[in-house]
Formats: structure tokens, sequence, C-alpha cells
């Protein structure tokens, strides 16, 4: 699971990717790091693997705390990833790197999101309006449905003050 804000202990980067299998190897970690997109800014921190992190991860980004948990989540190689709203508070840079990271995955990933353009990227959308799916398939074939997905997406482009965020997931 990795949610919108992670948290992080006030330890080195490396125990803080530890922490998705406590029995991790220096190699590991680094690959897990390597996945998440994280190992090249990891190694020009002034400690690299060894730099301590502030409280709640406040010395990184947004988008390397992101990427760090990528890397935690890599490590413990679950077969099922959840991400809720996991590139919510990243600039555009940052949240290609990680959603780039988070697809390469082999694992089955469920994305959580309100950001619709990252949905022509996913295998299948499940559209939520009410608490309830309204409509499921590739992004291809729900606009080709000119359903409830079509509209979202039009109302994304429309003019701002439109509330179109609502029902995707």
């Amino acid at each position: 699971f990795i949610p919108q804000e992670d948290f992080f202990l006030p330890v080195s980067v490396s125990e803080n990717i530890r922490l998705g299998k406590l029995e991790a190897s220096p190699a590991d970690i680094r690959q897990a790091a390597v996945g998440a997109g994280a190992d090249e800014f990891i190694a020009d921190l002034p400690q690299g693997y060894d730099t301590v992190l502030g409280e709640g991860g406040s010395t990184l980004s947004g988008g390397q705390r992101q990427r760090i948990s990528l890397a935690r989540a890599i490590l413990r190689g679950a077969s099922i990833l959840l991400l809720d709203e996991a590139t919510a508070a990243l600039d555009m840079e940052s949240e290609r790197l990680v959603t780039d990271s988070i697809l390469r995955l082999q694992s089955t990933k469920i994305i959580v999101t309100h950001r619709l353009h990252l949905l022509h990227r996913v295998d299948r959308i499940a559209v939520l309006h009410e608490g309830r799916v309204v409509e499921e398939g590739t992004h291809a074939a729900l606009l080709a449905r000119q359903g409830h997905y079509a509209r979202l997406l039009e109302q994304r482009n429309a003019p701002s003050g439109s509330s179109v965020m609502e029902g995707i997931a």
C-alpha cells in the first residue's frame, strides 16, 4: 500500500526502505531503489543510502518521498500494489518518474486517482459515481462509449471552474 502521504522514520534512507522487508541486504535495497527510480537522487544525498532523514522525511521532496515509498513496496515484493492518490502531491516531472516506475512493476497495480491524464496508461479503468462502479473498461473503450468517463474527460478540458475529478478510480 502506498498512500498519498507515507510515513518515514528519522533513520537512514536505507533503513526506511528496509521497512518493506527487514531481512533485506544492502544489494536488495539498492535494487529496489533502482526499480523505483530513486537510486540516482539517493546517491546524490550527503551520505547516500546512509543519510539520516528528517522527521517524516522532511528533508526530501514529495517526489523523493514517493519514490522511497515505492522502493519499500518493491522490496516487499507484494503481488498486489494499492496506490491511493500516490502522485497527487507531486509536480508533473516527479509524477512522471513515479508513474513510470509504478507501471514497470510486475505486480498487479490498483491505482486510485483523480488525475485523469494518468488513466490512458492503465489496462482497465473503473469509474465510480456516488459509491458505485458505473463504467468499466479501457480508456479507448470508455471514450467510445461516450458515457460518464467521456463526459468527465470532456469537462476536464473545459474552461476552469469545472469540477471534474469526482468519481474516477
